[in-house]
């Protein structure tokens, strides 16, 4: 039922910045940020629990930790991403909010690299 609580603080974020944005408009990006952050800090409590089941899968399986290291910086990188060019977009900066997705697709990418390259020396291993 977490998700009701979040869901509605964004609803009563969204509702409040709609009412002041007809007479203060300036106030209602504060306040879309502020209901952004909040949501945010609180699904930062639940990153420990995911942290600590990633650590508790590698106990299980032999996988070299820069593997999930590399993992898990992916999945952050996504989800902020995806929450500052949000926050861009309602501002009013489209162009903004879609230079930070390509900027954090791009990272992807970089950040994936060494796991692809492990991979094909995998293969050429196997073929070889």
């Amino acid at each position: 039922m977490e998700i009701v609580k979040v869901a509605a603080l964004g609803m009563t974020g969204m509702l409040l910045g709609l009412l002041l944005k007809e007479t203060k408009p300036e106030y209602s990006v504060y306040l879309s940020l502020a209901a952004g952050i909040l949501i945010f800090s609180y699904m930062a409590g639940k990153l420990e629990y995911l942290f600590d089941s990633v650590l508790k899968i590698q106990e299980y399986l032999p996988l070299d930790t820069k593997y999930l290291t590399t993992l898990l910086k992916m999945i952050g990188i996504t989800y902020i991403g995806q929450f500052s060019s949000g926050l861009c977009r309602d501002a009013g900066y489209g162009t903004l909010a879609a230079q930070i997705e390509v900027f954090a697709k791009l990272y992807i990418m970089v950040l994936s690299m060494p796991v692809l390259l492990a991979l094909m020396e995998a293969i050429h291993g196997f073929l070889s």
